[in-house]
Formats: structure tokens, sequence, C-alpha cells
């Protein structure tokens, strides 16, 4: 089948492809690699991929496209399902013949509740759905494809078989050879990150059981699964080849410090060919090893602290200590390590009190730079569960954005309300970066690089911008 993988247009500045904990517009805009659509585009020959929020493009060529096409794939999630639904039917009304299909947490979580509020839609993938894709491109019958629930032609919504995880993650072909046909480099950007960047996958799932975290509760699964040191060298060599400019190469692994002897391993290849990379970890990496990542060309770790309270970590169920957290930071700043430190307010347990106790610990601990969410309860997650169960989600609040596309506050408990934990985030970003060693810290990496100073001087003026919008949603 003619195939057109599609993350289609949304709220300005909406970064529905993130990888990375939530899709919303974010405090700078920023734009994650499609890498959930890149991997099955690179398994159907012939397709093309289309990622509009960051190639600013509206809906007048991918209407022209689709005239051509028989299978559109769209990317959905929570937040954007209600306009991606939009996209679809706009999709169907110039091409009635056109498949349709989204994949995604939200739908894999959310089959037949998907189906039902979007009519365009004629099957949703459940879970990991890179083959599923393939299967319905090469053009088999919908009835012989595992992973998927679809509506038949009477209109009948119909699960099929839950199909199998890949275990032998060195069998899927390289993204970087769709980001190399159908991607703009440049586009993509990330405030922590030098530009330009590429980000790929080395493996999938996460052993840790964050109660919020939505990728291993809906897609990826518990199991760390992996692609062999060799398999992801061989990748970053040809990136390398095809793309000379990037300057960072980041690894979206949900953690990928999960295995510190592969860590390890992928370093020392990353070290022969002297490429500057990054990725996730957990804040409990021993200083052994965050010395080999070093001496490899590590540059910086994003470390999803979430909270500096013992209590919310446990409740959350994050395995993590605050002391050991407060050692791993300690032992990086030694090694000259950056780290983008992420928080999270209105987590179960959250008062106003535990929300200064965060504040005072990054303070302490300083990252380099830090980005603060609110909770996000979505479907799916035990964090959604535990939420509805308690009557802390507001259903009116449900859908985790408002109609710009900025996070809203949709958890409140009976001590802390959603206006309190909404504001609670400026008053985290004014108290971290408006503090003097701060300041000074910003102004000196501006002085020491004239580029340096033009991306900080115009993420200030989007990050001000931010809290403006943000005082309008309130």
């Amino acid at each position: 089948m003619r195939t057109l993988f599609l993350q289609p247009p949304t709220f300005d500045g909406f970064d529905g492809g993130a990888g990375s904990r939530y899709q919303a517009r974010r405090e700078i805009k920023s734009f994650w690699y499609p890498t959930w659509l890149a991997q099955p585009a690179a398994l159907v020959e012939g397709s093309r991929l289309i990622d509009a929020p960051p190639a600013g493009m509206g809906m007048e060529p991918i209407l022209e496209d689709v005239k051509n096409r028989d299978l559109v794939v769209l990317h959905t999630s929570t937040p954007s399902f209600a306009k991606d639904v939009q996209v679809a039917q706009m999709l169907k009304d110039v091409n009635p013949n056109l498949k349709i299909g989204m994949v995604g947490a939200k739908v894999a979580v959310q089959p037949e509740e998907s189906l039902l509020k979007g009519a365009p839609i004629d099957f949703v993938a459940r879970n990991e759905f890179d083959y599923t894709i393939k299967d319905i491109a090469d053009g088999r019958d919908f009835k012989d494809v595992d992973g998927i629930t679809w509506r038949n032609k009477d209109g009948e919504i119909i699960a099929n078989r839950d199909r199998a995880m890949i275990e032998d993650m060195d069998s899927l072909p390289f993204v970087t050879e769709v980001y190399k046909r159908d991607l703009r480099i440049e586009d993509y950007f990330i405030g922590y990150l030098m530009h330009p960047y590429i980000s790929i996958y080395t493996g999938r799932g996460c052993k840790s059981r964050c109660t919020f975290c939505l990728w291993p509760q809906t897609v990826g699964g518990h199991r760390y699964r992996t692609r062999s040191p060799q398999h992801v060298a061989a990748e970053i060599r040809l990136a390398k080849q095809y793309f000379p400019q990037v300057k960072e190469f980041f690894f979206d692994d949900d953690t990928f410090t999960d295995d510190l002897p592969r860590a390890e391993a992928i370093a020392r290849e990353l070290g022969k060919l002297g490429v500057t990379w990054s990725c996730n970890a957990k804040a409990n990496v021993p200083r052994d090893t965050l010395k080999v990542l070093r001496d490899n060309g590590l540059r910086l770790l994003l470390v999803g602290y979430e909270s500096g309270n013992q209590q919310i970590l446990h409740n959350i169920k994050k395995g993590m200590r605050v002391e050991v957290a407060r050692e791993f930071t300690k032992n990086c700043h030694e090694l000259g390590i950056k780290i983008h430190g992420t928080f999270i307010l209105g987590l179960p347990g959250e008062t106003k009190e535990t929300i200064q106790e965060t504040i005072r610990f990054a303070q302490e601990i300083n990252p380099h730079t830090l980005q603060v969410s609110l909770a996000a309860p979505y479907p799916g997650t035990a964090l959604h569960k535990q939420a509805t169960e308690n009557g802390w989600l507001d259903a009116n609040n449900a859908e985790l954005l408002d109609d710009n596309g900025v996070q809203i506050a949709p958890l409140h408990y009976p001590h802390l309300s959603h206006t309190e934990i909404f504001s609670s985030v400026e008053d985290f970003y004014k108290k971290f970066y408006f503090r003097a060693p701060k300041i000074a810290s910003i102004l000196g990496e501006m002085v020491r690089s004239p580029q340096m100073m033009k991306r900080r001087l115009r993420e200030g003026v989007e990050f001000f911008q931010f809290l403006k919008n943000r005082k309008d949603a309130a």
C-alpha cells in the first residue's frame, strides 16, 4: 500500500512526537524526533514520513499528498487526540478510499473508546506496532493482523489477538535512513542539547515502576530490550556520514543506564567514533561508570529527579533515595557532566511544604538546567487509576492541556488545589533561575560564546512568553 506516516499539524509549538515525558507546548519551543513513526516507516518500502509541527507545515500539502495514498498512519496522544481525529476526517474527505490507522499510547490503552470517538479511524494498533503496521502496509487483511483493534464493513469493532513483543531489537532497520529521506534535522531542537542534534533509541522498556511514566506502562513494557553495542555504533557511523553537521547524539531510551555494562560498552564504541552524546539516566549511576561514559564522549544526562521529598518518591514507586540522587549529582558536577534535571509538581503526597522542599533540593543540587512539569495522569498509567479511584482527577481537566496546548494541573487534593499546583511551577522556575549564582553562570556561558548568547536570549524571550501563556491559561 502507498503509505504515509503522519505527525499532523496541531497547536503552535506542540511537540506531539515527544518520547520524553509529556506531549505539550514547552517552556522553550522544542521538537523531538518522531522516532516512533520513523521506525515502522523504515520497514515499509516506498513510504513517506511527514512531521508537520517542526516543519511548520499546514494541511494543504498533506491533503494533496493523501490523494495518492492507500494508507495513512497517524501518531496520536491523549492531548492531541481530538484534533487528530479532525485531521483524519479531512483526509477521508479528500480520499474516501483511504485506510487510516492510529498508533501511540492513547489508542494502545483505549482502543475501543478511540474508535468510538474517531469515526474516520479504520484501525488502531495496540502496544508495540512496528511489524503490525508493516503487515497492514503489505496488504494483509485486517482480520489476519495481530495487535490491532479495527472496524469491519458493518461497523463492528473487533479486537485481534495481541502481537508478541520484539525480542531481537537488532532486526529493526535504522531510523536514520528515514531521517535522511524525509526530515530536515535542523528543524529539531531542544534547549539543553547542542544543535543540530539527532535522537535515536538503543532499546525499549524500563525496569523502573514509576506510577506516572507513560511509555513503559503502555507501549514499551518493563523489560529493557536492547540493541547490541555494535548495532548502535553502526547507526551512529551512518548518521555521521549522512549528517556531518550534527553536534550531538541523544539516546532517548527511557533509562539508558538500566544496563550499566552495556552502557559502558556502547560508550567505548562511541569513544572510537569521537562523537558527543547524551542520554536519559536514573540518578543512581555509580561514579566509576560515570567516568567511563564521560571519557568516551558523554556530555549531558537527562535525569528525572521528580521530587526532593522522600515520601513522594516512595508514593510514585521511583525506587530512588534522595541521598543517592544527591551523591550522584555531586559526582556529575565533579566529573564535568552536565545535567538537565526534570521535576514534577502535584504528585500524590504533594503539599505546599513538599513543593518548597523540592525547590530547595533543586537549588542545592543545582543541575545545569531544569524543567518543571505538572503531574499528568495519562490513561493506562497507575497514576491515572489511582487518581480516578481517589477523586483527585477533575473530569473537566482530564485532557491535560488547555485549548492552546499549555499543560494544566489535572490533579487536586483536599489540601492542595489545581490553582496552587499550577502557580507553583512559575515559583519553582523563578526561585531556581533568578539566583545570583545561577544568573552569573548563565551570563558567563553567554560571554564565552556569541552563539550561546544568541540562543539563550531567544530562549529567554520564549520562556517569558511561556509564563505569560500560563497566566492567561490560569
